[in-house]
């Protein structure tokens, strides 16, 4: 897929950017950047993505594999150094 920005200036989205994108918005729930913690948020985005991983098996480039499981791995630490907070 071609990396030339679209009318809006942004560039099309690719499956590596759609992970990216859902990364960013886990984070955010995980209140990263100083947002509000939304744990269920958080957890539900991890979900999908493990969906996406198990739907999407056999059928990646190595490229994008190894950036989904990289990805999961890095939430799921996240989320649980995020739960281990709260006990």
């Amino acid at each position: 897929m071609s990396e030339e920005p679209t009318d809006g200036g942004i560039p099309p989205i690719d499956f590596t950017t759609f992970v990216l994108s859902m990364s960013t918005a886990c984070m955010s729930h995980l209140g990263d950047q100083g947002e509000i913690t939304n744990l269920p948020m958080a957890q539900q985005t991890i979900e999908i993505l493990e969906m996406l991983e198990a739907k999407t098996a056999g059928n990646l480039t190595g490229e994008e594999e190894r950036i989904l499981h990289q990805v999961l791995s890095d939430l799921r630490d996240a989320y649980e150094a995020k739960v281990g907070e709260g006990s």
